[in-house]
């Protein structure tokens, strides 16, 4: 039903609140379906074990915050803070749950057609981001009336979304995806990261060929020309990972085409986006957004569109620039994002090379 209403057009918020509806009303009948099983190794093996431990984390905070309802008091909150802090940290790892689901589970179901998760799914990750961020800083200030009010809610709110994906994202996927697509997930996993559940064994043997999607061809030493010199692919490839920015390119199609695999990335990419319109690479709040900037560009009427944004302690500038051949044909949109941290403290001069001051 929920994809019906995606397709008529119906925002993504208020079908998150039928969804939450639907949940409830059903939940009888979902529970008596069978459960769930996957192999070791298998990615819904991995998720629903991490489910598992982030369901006794939020068992500990719920302990924990009975302890303050008992007693609001500043030398209570005071006491508990380190508990509370511990809760938060543990919690944090649930981003790379997050991000997993975001950008390599979603991303094959959409193939499917299936385009209710990162539609609906994704603005609750969002919701639940927010609310640990509102709950730290509760935490960090002090704040009892803050901290009672968010604690229950970002406990209920991942409760519930562990419950939508054991009881209907999971069983949804398995029924949909092969067992190739699962490999390809699965191959993308460790470049996000797992959140204290690293899958040791492999499910699969006598693999299907899988088709790779990022890698060298045999074609890595031919010469390509290009307009102001000659390259290999393999220097291409390695031109584009050593730049000191982050690269990925989207196709007139508003398809994914590349992202440069640097080793430290600002933002989370794996290969299971490649292919994947972009609207789909982002969370439903910044869908008009994106759609603003590449209709701009389409039509011409813009060139590039620049953002800052402060994250941990760095500056971030993320530009994006419309690519256009020498016809003036839109060809698609370059992303160029940059940590311009030490840029922005620059004073000066500087013409002479420093390396010995370095090394003193």
């Amino acid at each position: 039903m929920e994809e019906e209403l995606i397709r008529e057009g119906m925002p993504a918020e208020e079908i998150q609140k039928l969804c939450d509806l639907h949940v409830t009303v059903f939940k009888d009948a979902l529970e008596e379906n069978k459960p769930v099983e996957a192999p070791a190794g298998h990615p819904v093996h991995t998720m629903m074990a991490e489910n598992a431990e982030f369901s006794q984390i939020i068992n500990e905070l719920d302990i924990t915050m009975k302890k303050l309802v008992v007693n609001t008091s500043q030398d209570k909150v005071r006491e508990l803070k380190s508990d509370f802090e511990t809760i938060i940290s543990k919690l944090a790892e649930i981003e790379k749950h997050y991000v997993r689901k975001e950008n390599q589970l979603f991303p094959f179901l959409e193939k499917h057609g299936i385009t209710g998760p990162s539609q609906v799914m994704w603005g609750i990750h969002d919701e639940i981001r927010q609310l640990l961020k509102d709950f730290g800083n509760a935490v960090e200030d002090d704040n009892t009336a803050s901290i009672i009010e968010t604690g229950p809610k970002v406990s209920r709110n991942i409760v519930e979304m562990i419950y939508k994906e054991n009881n209907i994202l999971f069983p949804m996927a398995l029924d949909t995806l092969s067992e190739e697509e699962w490999i390809n997930i699965h191959k993308g996993e460790a470049e996000i990261g797992y959140a204290f559940v690293t899958p040791e064994a492999v499910w699969y043997s006598d693999a299907p060929a899988v088709k790779e999607s990022i890698e060298i061809s045999d074609e890595s030493s031919a010469d390509f020309k290009l307009d102001t010199g000659t390259l290999t692919l393999e220097q291409i490839n390695l031109m584009l990972t050593h730049l000191p920015v982050e690269v990925s390119f989207v196709d007139e199609n508003d398809a994914v085409r590349y992202y440069s695999d640097t080793p430290e990335r600002t933002f989370p990419r794996s290969p299971g986006i490649i292919d994947r319109k972009v609207q789909n690479c982002h969370p439903p709040k910044s869908i008009h957004i994106v759609n603003r900037i590449l209709e701009a560009f389409r039509d011409g009427s813009k060139d590039t569109a620049d953002f800052r944004i402060q994250m941990g302690g760095k500056t971030i500038l993320i530009r994006y620039f419309a690519v256009r051949n020498h016809e003036g044909t839109y060809r698609g949109t370059l992303e160029v994002t940059q940590d311009i941290t030490e840029i922005l403290d620059m004073k000066g001069e500087q013409r002479l090379l420093d390396w010995d001051k370095d090394e003193k």
